[in-house]
Order: C-alpha cells, then sequence, then structure tokens
C-alpha cells in the first residue's frame, strides 16, 4: 500500500499509513486513560470508599454503597453514547474524543481530592456519585469514537489490527491502575494509606491526561466522515437524529451488539470480579490468586489482543470469532472444576483461556464489526450507543447475577457455569448466522 498521504478529494481512495497510525495511537491513548479512570475507582471502593464516604451506615452497608457507586458508571454509560455519539455525527469525531479524555480527568482527579464524610458530612457521598455518574458519562462516548476513528482511517484490510488499541487499552488500564495501587498500598501503612495514600493514583491521571491529549492533539479527523459531511445527501439525513436515524434504519443492530458482546462480557466479569467473591468466601481460596490472574490477563492481552487482531484480518473477522465464542463455551465448565478442586494451575489456566483466548479472540473484532453495521453519518451514535447497552446489560449486571444464582442454588456453581456456557454459545451462533453489512458510507 502507497504510505504517502492521499488526497482528501476522493473518498474511494484507501487513508494514508500516516493518518491511520494517528488515529491508532491516539484511540489508544485516550482508552488506558479512560479505562484507567473507570477501573482505580472499582479497585478503591472496596478498599477505601466504605470507611472514608459512607462510616455513619456500618461496614457491611457501607461497602454494598460503595460498590452502588461503581454501578452508577455502568448507567450513565448509554446516556454518554447518545449525546457523544450525536455530535460526534455532527461535528466530528476528533472533538468528542478530546472532551472525554478532559472530562474523565477532571472527574477523577477531583475524586482525589475529596473531602471525606467526617469533613464535609452527607455532601461527600452525594459528590461522590456525582463524579462517577460524569466518570461514567466520559466513558460511555469514549468506545464509539476511539473505535470509530481508529477503523475509519485505518487501511481498508487491516482495520481490526488498527482499531485493536482500543481494546488493548483497557488491559494496560488494568495494570497501572493496579499496580499502582498495589505499590502505594506497599510503600505506606494501613493508616497512611487510608488517610491519603489512596488519593496518589487519582491525581495521578491528571499526568496521563496531558500525555493523551498531547497523542490525540496531532490526530486528524477521519477521511470518510470528511466526505460524508461534504456529500449532498448528508443535508436530508440531518433532519433527523443520528441515533434515531441509527435505529430506524437498523433496528436489530443493537440486539446484534448485545449478543455478540455476551461472550466477552460474561468471560471477563466472572473471572475477574465474581470468580474473585466466589473462591474467597465459599472456597477460601487466597484473595491474592485473582488480584494476581488479573494483573496476568491485563499484561497478556497487551499482545494477544492485537494478535488475534493481526489473524483476524488476514484469516476473516467472522472465523476469530466464532473460534473464540466456542473456546469460551468449551472453557465455561472446566474453569469451575477447576475452582471446585482448587487446583492452582488449571485454574490460572482456564482462566487465561476465559479471559485471553475466549475474550481477547471475539473483542478484538469488534471496532469494524460494529461501527460497519452503521452509516457514516450515523455511526457515532448507533455503534456508541448499542455498545454502552450492551455494557448495561451483559456486563455491569453479571457478577450480581452470577452471585444471586449461587444463592439461589444453595451454593452451586453449576447455574452460572450453565449462564456463561450459554451467553458465550448465543455470541457464536449470532455471530455464524448475522449477515455481513453491505453499507459503509451511507
Amino acid at each position: 500500500m502507497d504510505s504517502t498521504l492521499i488526497s482528501t478529494t476522493s473518498g474511494e481512495e484507501a487513508p494514508s499509513l500516516n493518518r491511520a497510525r494517528r488515529a491508532a495511537w491516539g484511540s489508544f491513548a485516550g482508552a488506558v486513560v479512560d479505562w484507567y479512570d473507570f477501573l482505580l475507582y472499582g479497585i478503591t471502593a472496596a478498599l477505601v470508599f466504605n470507611r472514608e464516604f459512607f462510616p455513619q451506615i456500618g461496614p457491611a452497608m457501607g461497602t454494598l454503597a460503595a460498590f452502588a457507586t461503581f454501578g452508577v458508571g455502568f448507567l450513565f454509560r448509554p446516556l454518554g453514547g447518545i449525546i457523544f455519539g450525536h455530535f460526534g455525527d455532527r461535528l466530528g469525531r476528533k472533538r468528542m474524543l478530546m472532551m472525554t479524555v478532559w472530562m474523565m480527568g477532571i472527574a477523577t482527579a477531583c475524586i482525589g481530592i475529596l473531602p471525606s464524610f467526617d469533613t464535609i458530612g452527607w455532601w461527600a457521598p452525594v459528590l461522590l456519585v456525582l463524579l462517577r455518574a460524569i466518570q461514567g458519562f466520559a466513558v460511555g462516548g469514549e468506545w464509539g469514537g476511539a473505535a470509530l476513528l481508529a477503523v475509519e482511517s485505518a487501511p481498508k484490510n487491516k482495520r481490526a489490527f488498527y482499531s485493536s488499541g482500543v481494546q488493548v487499552g483497557y488491559g494496560v488500564g488494568l495494570l497501572l491502575s493496579t499496580g499502582l495501587v498495589s505499590l502505594i498500598s506497599y510503600l505506606t501503612t494501613d493508616e497512611q494509606f487510608l488517610s491519603w495514600g489512596w488519593r496518589l493514583p487519582f491525581l495521578f491521571s491528571i499526568l496521563l491526561v496531558l500525555v493523551a491529549l498531547w497523542i490525540r492533539n496531532g490526530m486528524e479527523e477521519s477521511a470518510e466522515f470528511e466526505e460524508q459531511q461534504r456529500s449532498a445527501s448528508q443535508q436530508e439525513q440531518k433532519q433527523r437524529l443520528p441515533v434515531l436515524e441509527a435505529l430506524v434504519r437498523h433496528p436489530g443492530a443493537f440486539l446484534l451488539i448485545i449478543a455478540l458482546r455476551l461472550c466477552e462480557l460474561l468471560t471477563m466479569y466472572i473471572v475477574t470480579a465474581f470468580a474473585l467473591n466466589y473462591s474467597t468466601q465459599n472456597l477460601g481460596l487466597p484473595r491474592e490468586l485473582f488480584l494476581n490472574i488479573g494483573l496476568l490477563v491485563g499484561g497478556i492481552s497487551c499482545l494477544t489482543i492485537p494478535c488475534f487482531a493481526w489473524m483476524a484480518d488476514r484469516f476473516g473477522r467472522r472465523r476469530i470469532y466464532v473460534t473464540g465464542a466456542l473456546l469460551g463455551t468449551l472453557s465455561a465448565f472446566p474453569f469451575f472444576m477447576a475452582l471446585e478442586a482448587q487446583s492452582v494451575f488449571w485454574i490460572v489456566f482456564f482462566s487465561l483461556m476465559l479471559a485471553n483466548i475466549a475474550h481477547d479472540m471475539v473483542v478484538c473484532v469488534q471496532q469494524p464489526m460494529f461501527t460497519e453495521m452503521f452509516g457514516a453519518s450515523y455511526r457515532y451514535s448507533g455503534a456508541g450507543v448499542g455498545y454502552q447497552v450492551a455494557s448495561v446489560v451483559g456486563g455491569g449486571f453479571t457478577p450480581f447475577i452470577a452471585a444471586a444464582l449461587v444463592t439461589f442454588s444453595g451454593g452451586s456453581w453449576h447455574s452460572v457455569a450453565i449462564y456463561l456456557t450459554a451467553g458465550c454459545l448465543l455470541s457464536a451462533l449470532t455471530a455464524i448466522l448475522m449477515k455481513t453489512p453491505k453499507h459503509t458510507a451511507h
């Protein structure tokens, strides 16, 4: 492929490698910031927030309240997808991506300096919930724009690879947030950590934001968006809201995205969230086991996601996706059998099968797969909102549903294994049966 900068007067020509690389790096950098901030909140909620912001309602209820504020972020993600998607389809992808990073960084830094309950009373948890809602709102607008800019700027035959940085950003964010909290926890006493140590990772976000903004400032708007903006037919499409345009033209695409994300969401959240609680509370396994597995999963994903994305561009997205979903289907029961046997080797092995092989094989193709379901003039809204609604349905409530299944079945894991198996199998069947979108520019 010619690597020289191409003329933007022809939407039929492939975008330049320079534009594609800048878009890929910009999408990756912003994803790291947003996921670092989003995941950092969840880690700290379990360690600190029940004492700092909810001390008046008892330890157990304080913990539940802290995790409830974690869920608030998921509830606001679809709203972020709608608002940022609307303006991203009208004004451009780059502008919205600069705003999501700013918004996430400011909200996270404010959490780092937020006074505790002892200082300002009930205003502390109220402001905490508000800042968490802003985080969720920002993340809701991030994925759609980052994925879209990377996909639309990439060479036609390398879209999965060039957009895979959006998902690699999750792994890097997981490593940074978990690693920094662990380091500060190790270097401080319990008193120091609860007093001020936990705030340092939130303030560190400011540095990440500045780096991401510097990288994103060098990005160009996607050639495909610029072309459709110049199109005369675009004036007709502007008569209707982009998200409504996406719903009217492709109503089934939203259901497809939910079904296709089930494998990704169930494998990741059951391994990194539910299994941590289940293995410690029901099986007496050490907490460090799944914390270390989480770090291992994050590190390996930085290699497996781009590797699988390269394979998807070479051998076909559907083939890679279906293979991953079927591997998730086959690994569900062995994973829980390994937990019951308390075999560390097989627990780690099937955790990686679910969270690094099955998960990463399906997630690496989502950017082009989801964005190409919609036309360019409403793609940010369609793909972004569909992705975030799926996050609420299949992600935010997965640990809760899994825990409820264990409770109703008297402590047995079999119902959770069936839940995981069914979700992965539904994703595989959806990918096999779905039709490939034929439109890319209307």
